[in-house]
């Protein structure tokens, strides 16, 4: 994966301006804070967004990718003030289970989901390398 940052721009904080790939591709539909079995164990966000995240890795390894293989995470968060209050709890869990910062990401906040007690909602797209 290459990172797209045109001259003289400076590195985004978090994320990528864009990303440049090429192989197979993985699209994670929108992953909320509920486990395998559709239970919610929080209603706080950081705590969604871990189990949010924990649900797009094992999305991923079923389809043979890695979280560093993500390219693409779009985020839809119901509390702004939440997300930036909680971001250092969200930051460790992000980094724990997916690690670099390297995908291209849109977070945006949203009136509400689908599920009620749902506070987050995570897409991703990743792109497993060809072998050659």
């Amino acid at each position: 994966m290459q990172v797209l940052l045109p001259q003289g721009w400076p590195r985004p904080k978090g994320y990528a301006n864009g990303v440049m790939v090429s192989g197979r591709q993985i699209f994670v539909a929108g992953m909320i804070g509920w486990d395998a079995q559709g239970v919610f164990h929080t209603d706080e966000l950081a705590g969604q967004v871990r189990q949010a995240l924990q649900n797009i890795v094992a999305v991923l390894e079923e389809g043979g990718a890695r979280p560093e293989h993500i390219v693409r995470m779009t985020w839809y968060i119901t509390d702004k003030e939440a997300y930036m209050a909680q971001q250092a709890e969200i930051g460790k869990a992000y980094r724990e289970l997916i690690g670099s910062f390297n995908a291209a990401m849109t977070a945006v906040q949203v009136v509400a989901l689908i599920e009620d007690r749902a506070k987050v909602e995570i897409e991703v797209t990743a792109v497993v390398p060809d072998a050659g």
